[in-house]
């Protein structure tokens, strides 16, 4: 089934979310830089645009990027920062490493945006906009709130403890998104971004192995590609059907128990969600409508503004 490609506006984002019942947070603007950095946006677009061009799956793993990002002390930039002799940073955490990437799409961005309007645009409102400009197979599109500043420092033991586990049952993904002020149904909508990209074996191999809850010739066809031991870094799409194009696949990939982590299957798993992961995969209008929300509301996660952090010049290094 194709994709609906949906244009969300701010004011409708706003109004899912109060119907929704998950609050917003309008501590930043979507024409934070209209006047500082005009070109911002088709930037930031143009650079995403190639990069999606060049390596469909980026578009997913930028996605992921964000997502680890933001839910480490918040959308600070923090995950990009390299590793020193005296500073020990998140890219090594244990969900970071082998699995995030994408760094050097946002180095160039920046280096874009950079030429044409210097040191003015902090990296944590980049990422948010390469995230955006990510989804453009087939995916949803909205404001990006902007006004973020990046931090000084980052912290290895948050990204450990703090960003959800693919092993996580639903009461574990509940409590971690309502730690970050986001609700269950920004939850299961989140989900969603496993519409695209891949996954390392190691973090289904117990699903595919273990799992009663799982269809036994996706299994089967999963555990041809990652064995009981070795293999770990075996990748294989989290989408059955449609891995490179932004739809609600993965909803009915979970309704019929072909969820590839056990953390996405707990979503339609006889529990809370259910009802809502079987909306998503026959309304693919309204996922896509709560994608957009939740990308915002996520976004909104205690952002540094005002004089709090600086814009770095480089994403890697503080200033």
């Amino acid at each position: 089934m194709a994709s609906v490609i949906s244009t969300v506006t701010l004011s409708n984002i706003l109004l899912i979310l109060l119907l929704s019942g998950c609050s917003a947070n309008a501590q930043l603007s979507a024409n934070f830089y209209a006047n500082s950095c005009p070109n911002l946006q088709t930037i930031a677009h143009n650079a995403m645009t190639q990069a999606v061009n060049r390596e469909e799956r980026i578009g997913a793993s930028i996605l992921c990027l964000f997502f680890h990002d933001c839910f480490v002390n918040g959308c600070d930039a923090s995950i990009l920062l390299d590793d020193t002799s005296t500073f020990t940073g998140e890219k090594n955490a244990v969900p970071n490493r082998n699995s995030a990437r994408g760094y050097a799409v946002i180095d160039t961005i920046k280096s874009n945006v950079e030429a044409g309007c210097n040191a003015t645009v902090s990296c944590a409102d980049i990422l948010p906009l390469a995230a955006r400009d990510g989804v453009v197979l087939g995916g949803p599109t909205w404001q990006v709130l902007l006004g973020r500043r990046d931090a000084r420092t980052a912290s290895q033991s948050a990204a450990n403890n703090q960003i959800p586990s693919p092993f996580a049952n639903l009461a574990a993904l509940t409590s971690s998104f309502s730690a970050k002020g986001l609700c269950a149904r920004d939850l299961t909508a989140l989900s969603g971004g496993h519409t695209i990209g891949l996954a390392r074996c190691t973090t289904f191999r117990s699903r595919i192995y273990n799992d009663t809850n799982i269809n036994a010739n996706f299994a089967a066809t999963r555990r041809a590609n990652c064995p009981a031991t070795g293999g770990d870094n075996n990748l294989a799409p989290l989408d059955t059907l449609t891995s490179t194009r932004f739809d609600n696949n993965h909803y009915r990939d979970l309704v019929a128990q072909r969820g590839l982590l056990h953390s996405d299957q707990e979503l339609f798993n006889e529990g809370s969600q259910d009802a809502l992961v079987q909306t998503y995969s026959n309304n693919p209008a309204t996922f896509s409508a709560d994608f957009a929300a939740a990308m915002v509301r996520m976004g909104n996660i205690s952002p540094l503004i005002g004089t709090s952090g600086e814009n770095r010049r480089n994403c890697r290094v503080v200033n």
